[in-house]
């Protein structure tokens, strides 16, 4: 399976690093039940990035919930060397794991490690980074999905970085059709359908669903914005 076979025209993706974990399962279930299909799952190791977040271990309570509901669980790893970790996560039941640009000297690779799992791969760039150096690198390794982050990777919550959209529009120019574009970091009602129209059509959303009272409602929203 592939994201060409997960993805409808778009996706929102809730993501779960903004989730109340004293009601994991709950609001997850709650999502399923609103038809989400695919979920992000951050991790970070306190050394990429400055926080330690999730891993395996939660990845793994929920993933039975997630899949037997036909959902799909989309791993963001925030983490150097990240081929050190691929097959914990594809054990804990990812089925896609997305590594950064900045945490690869040799993207091949992990890459490589990744197609051994039989997962998915997704490549992540980070605001600072040149979208045409990534863009060349996703070429030549080959990874189904490139993620432009449109705030700095680490915390939630952030501001969106409104150059985003034009970074996202080069990025779509410089890629095949079949690689699809995913944009991280302040998506919300007032900016996925920009974000829509510059190419995305991957969404990861973190408070504009975690933080409404109405999860479901709050997903909803997001995709009625895409319509």
């Amino acid at each position: 399976m592939s994201w060409g076979d997960w993805m409808r025209t778009v996706e929102v993706e809730p993501s779960l690093y903004a989730a109340d974990f004293s009601r994991l399962g709950e609001q997850v279930e709650a999502l399923l039940r609103a038809e989400v299909r695919v979920f992000h799952f951050d991790v970070g190791d306190g050394h990429f990035i400055p926080p330690i977040t999730t891993g395996p271990v939660v990845l793994q309570s929920i993933a039975p919930l997630v899949h037997g509901a036909g959902g799909i669980l989309d791993c963001h790893l925030m983490v150097q060397s990240p081929e050190r970790h691929v097959a914990q996560f594809r054990e804990a039941g990812a089925d896609s794991v997305t590594v950064h640009f900045e945490a690869c000297p040799d993207l091949p690779a992990v890459v490589a490690v990744a197609r051994e799992q039989n997962l998915q791969v997704g490549l992540a760039l980070s605001p600072d980074t040149s979208v045409e150096e990534a863009a060349g690198a996703a070429l030549e390794s080959g990874v189904d999905m490139v993620l432009c982050m449109s705030v700095h990777p680490g915390y939630s919550g952030q501001d969106f970085i409104p150059e985003s959209i034009e970074r996202i529009r080069t990025l779509r120019e410089l890629l095949p059709e079949s690689v699809p574009v995913q944009v991280d970091g302040g998506v919300g009602p007032g900016n996925i359908r920009d974000l829509h129209e510059a190419g995305a059509t991957l969404f990861v959303a973190a408070t504009a669903i975690f933080g409404r009272e109405d999860l479901p409602r709050a997903y909803r929203r997001l995709v009625q914005a895409l319509a």
